[in-house]
């Protein structure tokens, strides 16, 4: 083809008029953004006008897609994240050697929030990163300087809390590095909860100007960039969002998947990032997924599903967690003499000391609410087993438990009173008639704990009742409902479970219930008081569950990760013990021999139950009398109060019994001892008591006097020191645990937190069996190294020193140990173990 000439002219005039109009579209273009961020900043400076001007909106710039953060930074995200989330000392701090590793993490958290791929609470905020060479420029003394920095506090103030600050080179705003008034201004926001900050520092700039400050050293928690190995993406790091881990399935659904024609459906709990996400409703189209009921304080929903849809439903960015809707059941005076409520009876100044005023949530089969035990302290009664009986108790075990924690003092002549006789009764119905209920509806009834909790003052929440613990407390949505109650600062009490042996009577070991399994509970084994107020005859109940825990979870690679927690946390009386019988209920009608036969009215039947069940409410009650006596306390108070003095048994080793057998007389000296001023920002160290000088760790009950055990349960070790009761602990803080004062290094190594513990608190290298005195006494049982990785000794149906430890994979099948393991929790609860009993109280029938 012959190639068409053109002349210069021609080709002159066609480049220009090219040029011109590449020109006229890049000034429509310059214009046109010119228009669009002078509209846009408008909008923003009329709300944030101050930090319009000296910091810049890191989420609008992730929401334009003007952020590259990088996956390597996730773990330090997801961790930044969950500090922000905490009710208290909410305020990473980010440490490492570059600034820009510092700055990817900060950018990396804007685009989780922009993405809603956050926590709820974190899901509107914005994250403003302050701009030091804007905020600092043309100022000429501190003063100014902090007289500028407190019109961008005020109006991060004013935002309610929308407004999250990321401050670069933290040292040049609080901290000795900084002009006092500057540092004072900020600090000062912090500690009243009106602004929460994100600063960056190198370590060496932290550990100068931050750490060595005592006060504001305890505003902010370290996220050390080198503590955390590099990770493509959030799966290799080993959690996903929200710190669930591993595979977002539970085992036993993965279970049923494997066994599913295809067409069979199921009902499950799930766990998202937003139960009101949009993206929930098209994906539930897409895969026939029902909502049976939403659960928003836990961020739960129940849904009814194919099984074939699991997968997918899983997979996708909303789930963070997907479990089968499991199947919970009941686990299963003589009692204020023995545990020492008696003794302790009048000494709040003139007045009783009897729970008056505070509020115990007893999550169980309902109550029979006209029964004389509960004669005005009936607060509320709720049915979420759609049976619709509120104010009854067909099943008879919710009545029988909320006795045991606050029966009326005036009832019988007070030979059953109850632990707290007048706290208010919140009584939460789970349980339907046969004492069998789902996760969903337990679930529920955590989720209006939740959101009713200040209206009728519920600090204290009774679980006598649980499901195998199957996933991993992590990821177990009962666990981590309960972890939010905790969070919150409410006490939660959860019975152990009654598979402490088989059924031709070994011991049995990592029979733990859920949500027993989880740390922040107070996780009650039971002792068996032998029917006297003395206690040198009591000993372990042979049917109390034994730790440790073996919830585990699932790697990428298959590998199963079991929690491996000691449990319980400590015992109290839990065998042949007498309480209130609700009218015609199932259990005495098919156990004529539990009704106690005292001849009265019905509203003032008794009848007689044993197990961990009975044992959680007289924690329970216990926990409302430290409150009374000292409102103050946090939840990581009272379980460390309720560990320290409590009574090792002798030969009983501390999987067993854990800190040893519930001391009430003990824990409320101590606890009316306890400060009352303490703030989020107390320095570890400071004095715990009004006065120098510690009790002497000893009571007196029924005329015999005992040691306190003084020691403490954390996770996979025992912990002593007086430091625990004479120094206030950065664990007693509310959101805190105490077992996040132990850090676990690789392989089998534990140390001390020392931003959370004191030095004087010590950890034990191995787990004993006691020799009935303190609590760190006796010979060893096995090292504490062994549960802190999968060994030998752990592994399935290996023998555990004195006992077997049950096979997991068992649980999860239909086989005989599975009906075995039911039956053997249900016998314990109704004959308990053959030894003598607490006496009944017969009282004549009234003259006509």
């Amino acid at each position: 083809m012959k190639r068409i000439k053109r002349s210069p002219l021609v080709t002159w005039l066609t480049l220009f008029s090219l040029l011109v109009s590449v020109c006229g579209s890049a000034v429509f273009a310059v214009n046109s953004n010119a228009q669009n961020e002078k509209s846009r900043p408008r909008v923003e400076e009329a709300k944030f006008p101050v930090l319009s001007r000296y910091a810049t909106d890191l989420t609008e710039l992730a929401r334009q897609g003007r952020l590259q953060p990088s996956a390597e930074y996730d773990a330090q995200v997801t961790r930044a994240m969950q500090i922000l989330a905490r009710a208290e000392r909410n305020n990473p701090a980010l440490t490492g050697e570059s600034i820009a590793e510092t700055k990817a993490v900060a950018e990396g958290l804007a685009q989780r929030i922009a993405t809603g791929d956050a926590p709820l609470s974190l899901r509107q905020k914005r994250l403003f990163s302050l701009n030091l060479d804007k905020l600092f420029a043309g100022l000429k003394s501190p003063e100014e300087v902090a007289a500028r920095l407190q019109t961008v506090l005020d109006e991060t103030a004013a935002s309610k809390g929308e407004v999250i600050l990321f401050a670069p080179e933290l040292q040049q705003f609080v901290g000795q590095r900084a002009a006092q008034a500057v540092s004072s201004a900020l600090a000062a926001s912090i500690k009243r909860g009106e602004v929460r900050v994100i600063g960056s520092a190198s370590n060496a700039a932290y550990a100068q100007y931050i750490q060595s400050d005592a006060e504001v050293r305890d505003l902010f928690l370290q996220v050390r960039m080198s503590d955390f190995a590099q990770a493509s993406n959030k799966t290799e790091a080993g959690k996903n969002a929200d710190d669930y881990v591993g595979d977002k399935v539970s085992p036993d659904l993965r279970q049923a998947m494997q066994n599913s024609r295809g067409t069979d459906r199921v009902t499950a709990i799930l766990q998202v990032a937003d139960i009101n996400s949009g993206k929930l409703n098209s994906l539930f189209q897409r895969y026939n997924v029902t909502v049976v009921s939403r659960m928003p304080q836990l961020g739960a929903l129940t849904v009814e599903m194919p099984v074939a849809a699991a997968e997918e439903l899983a997979q996708n960015a909303e789930t963070r967690y997907l479990s089968l809707n499991n199947e919970t059941r009941t686990l299963g005076s003589h009692i204020e003499n023995t545990t020492g409520a008696a003794n302790i009876r009048t000494g709040v100044g003139s007045s009783t000391l009897d729970g008056t005023g505070i509020g115990i949530a007893i999550i169980d089969s309902g109550i029979m609410k006209d029964h004389k035990a509960f004669g005005g302290i009936v607060a509320k009664t709720m049915d979420f087993t759609g049976e619709n009986k509120p104010d009854a108790d067909p099943f008879g075990h919710g009545t029988h438990v909320a006795g045991l924690a606050m029966s009326s003092a005036g009832l019988l002549s007070a030979a059953f009173t109850g632990i707290a006789p007048k706290a208010k009764l919140i009584s939460l119905r789970v349980l339907n008639g046969q004492g069998t209920g789902t996760s969903a509806s337990l679930l529920s009834a955590l989720d209006w704990v939740m959101t009713n909790k200040a209206s009728y003052n519920i600090r204290v929440v009774n679980m006598s009742l649980g499901a195998f613990a199957v996933s991993s407390y992590q990821n177990d949505p009962v666990c981590r409902a309960v972890r939010r109650l905790t969070d919150a600062g409410v006490v939660v009490v959860a019975a152990a479970g009654n598979n402490g042996k088989d059924g031709s009577g070994s011991k049995l070991y990592g029979q733990i219930h859920s949500p027993g399994n989880e740390p922040s509970a107070i996780t009650v084994g039971a002792s068996n008081s032998m029917g006297t107020d003395v206690r040198s005859d009591d000993v372990m109940a042979t049917y109390s569950s034994r730790g440790p825990t073996r919830s585990y979870y699932t790697d990428a690679a298959g590998v199963k990760h079991y929690d491996n927690l000691m449990k319980p946390d400590l015992v109290a009386p839990g065998n042949k013990l007498y309480s209130a019988e609700s009218d015609n209920n199932y259990l005495v009608t098919t156990n004529p021999s539990l009704d106690i036969a005292v001849p009265l009215d019905r509203k003032q039947d008794m009848m007689q139950l044993s197990g961990t069940s009975m044992a959680s409410p007289v924690v329970a009650g216990a926990a409302a009398l430290l409150l009374q006596v000292n409102p103050k306390l946090t939840p990581s108070m009272v379980k460390m109060l309720l560990m320290y003095t409590a009574q090792p048994l002798q030969g009983a080793n501390q999987l067993e019994q854990g800190a040893g057998e519930l001391n009430i007389d003990g824990a409320v000296r101590l606890a009316k001892l306890v400060r009352q001023d303490f703030t989020a920002t107390t320095p570890v160290g400071s004095p715990l008591l009004t006065t120098a000088t510690p009790p002497v760790p000893q009571s007196t009950i029924a005329g015999e006097t005992f040691t306190w055990g003084q020691g403490v349960i954390l996770n996979y070790t025992f912990s002593t020191g007086t430091d625990w009761i004479t120094k206030y602990q950065g664990a007693y803080r509310t959101g805190v645990l105490l077992t996040d004062g132990v850090t676990v290094a690789g392989g089998a190594t534990l140390s001390r937190n020392s931003i959370l513990l004191s030095d004087g608190i010590l950890l034990s290298d191995n787990i004993v069996t006691c020799d009935g005195i303190l609590l760190s006494d006796g010979i060893t049982f096995l090292s504490r190294g062994v549960l802190m990785g999968d060994g030998i000794l752990l592994s399935d149906g290996i023998l555990l020193s004195d006992g077997i430890l049950l096979s997991d994979g068992i649980l999860l099948s239909d086989g005989i140990l599975l009906s075995d393991s039911v039956m053997q929790a249900y016998s314990s609860m109704m004959g308990g173990d053959n030894t003598p009993s607490m006496n009944p109280v017969v009282i004549p029938d009234p003259v006509n």
